[in-house]
């Protein structure tokens, strides 16, 4: 990895660069391999929506002009379904950039912010950047400690991220905790809310926090590169009070959200059927999965999302190696703090059998290592 040049701001000299997961071309050329299939990114294994895909064809030929820096089509559908101010409303460049617009925003350089861990690791990343002075909070078995990120508060605190359900535990926050968390909270601390996986949550004690946005310091920010299958052109919102997103609106590049994304993401939200499913896909996969890695005797951590946490103990990097080796690409989980943790997106039914049959194959060829 290229050393980063001693002329950087010393905040930015001290970061690890955010390493992405192998891509599936460079694991066919590796590997010498026909066919890979890629478990790693927590992708939608359906593909795009088929709307949107046809909204990316009519938008096409408009290419050579910018975007629509306000995002008004999309903002007037988005509006209407979530039943919001329009001026509630913000589009990012994928819902990372909002975390980094509400940074850009809120936070002074020595300002304080709390994150969890292990969680998303642009949260903590980014507020480093910006030369805040971040709380980093353990997670409680695997779960949210708000109890514990509430008594890391101080009066510098100007933002606390929570991802819910957390990415890479797929773990929730349920309505009464996150309830008595924001209790007495106060105003001049923000809570990001960070709902990417929202559209796969069942649980009936699941928040629904849009509401709460009207009288309390929250953003809530989701993204359509999930459960509606356009991770490639980056499209997420955030939804705040309008002074709030005033404020991120300030700080935002004037084109961050391409006219092909604004184009997909507005036919995407009226494809109820392509979400129907998506969420029948990921709550099947999950369903076989489970009774399959319980089989294995491997603990998984109960997911609400599209992905598994998966305990593997020593040598967990060696089978994630396997399972390489063999077309599957999975997360190794040692850059989250998680050592001994693999994360598995689940795929078709296809893809999940094709998964356990490697996973078995790659733990046998482990065991045997290990017996010489």
């Amino acid at each position: 990895m290229t050393r980063i040049d001693s002329r950087a701001r010393a905040a930015v000299r001290g970061l690890t660069t955010y390493r992405p997961g192998v891509p599936i071309d460079e694991a066919k050329r590796r590997f010498k391999l026909a066919s890979v299939i890629k478990l790693a990114s927590n992708e939608n294994a359906l593909g795009p929506s088929p709307k949107a895909v046809a909204a990316l064809r009519g938008a096409v030929p408009s290419l050579h002009r910018y975007p629509d820096a306000t995002c008004r089509l999309l903002r007037e559908r988005m509006s209407r379904k979530l039943r919001v101010d329009p001026a509630s409303l913000i589009f990012g460049n994928g819902s990372d950039e909002l975390i980094v617009l509400a940074l850009r925003a809120f936070v002074d350089p020595g300002d304080g912010v709390v994150v969890a861990s292990p969680t998303f690791l642009i949260y903590e990343l980014q507020a480093r950047a910006c030369g805040a002075s971040v709380t980093v909070v353990p997670l409680r078995d695997y779960r949210y400690d708000l109890a514990a990120m509430r008594a890391a508060i101080t009066p510098h605190t100007k933002l606390v991220f929570i991802a819910n359900p957390d990415n890479p535990t797929g773990t929730y926050v349920t309505k009464r905790e996150l309830d008595a968390f924001l209790r007495g909270l106060s105003p001049q601390t923000l809570v990001f809310l960070d709902e990417a996986y929202y559209e796969f949550v069942e649980a009936p004690d699941y928040p629904q926090t849009l509401p709460s946005t009207e009288d309390r310091p929250l953003i809530v920010t989701r993204s359509f590169s999930k459960a509606y299958g356009l991770a490639g052109l980056r499209v997420g919102y955030g939804v705040a009070r309008p002074p709030l997103i005033a404020a991120m609106d300030a700080v935002r590049e004037p084109f961050n959200v391409n006219s092909l994304a604004q184009a997909a993401a507005a036919a995407a939200l009226d494809d109820a059927a392509f979400l129907t499913r998506t969420r029948r896909l990921v709550r099947d996969g999950r369903r076989y999965l489970t009774k399959e890695l319980d089989a294995l005797r491997l603990r998984h951590v109960p997911s609400v999302t599209n992905f598994l946490l998966v305990e593997l103990g020593p040598g967990a990097v060696r089978v994630a190696h396997g399972l390489l080796a063999r077309g599957v690409i999975v997360r190794e989980m040692s850059g989250w703090k998680l050592s001994g943790c693999l994360r598995v997106t689940i795929g078709t039914m296809a893809e999940n059998h094709r998964f356990i049959a490697a996973l078995k194959a790659a733990l046998k060829s482990r065991a045997t290592e290990e017996g010489r």
